[in-house]
């Protein structure tokens, strides 16, 4: 499986206040960025996967949410997770 345990928490503990810290904006943002780069892989090479591609959209739609909801609270936080993860807006 490509998100097993150990990978969440390597997540949790690099982008979060601590490796058990699941709720943060932060770190739900590092997990879905790591969910949607395994999900374009997936359908750049099964195009024709539309249940795929829907997950696909509704999760870069949920970071985004979390990303307005981090820009509104703290425009820190927002610029140092956006360049800690390479993301554009």
């Amino acid at each position: 499986m490509y998100l097993d345990k150990t990978k969440k928490e390597e997540i949790f503990g690099q982008f979060g206040k601590s490796a058990t810290d699941t709720g943060s904006a932060e770190s739900q943002i590092a997990l879905f960025t790591y969910r949607i780069k395994h999900l374009t892989e997936h359908v750049k090479k099964n195009h024709k996967d539309f249940v795929t591609t829907r997950s696909l959209t509704q999760l870069v739609g949920k970071r985004r949410a979390l990303l307005n909801y981090l820009y509104d609270r703290d425009i820190n936080r927002y610029r140092a997770i956006v360049k800690a993860l390479g993301l554009r807006k």
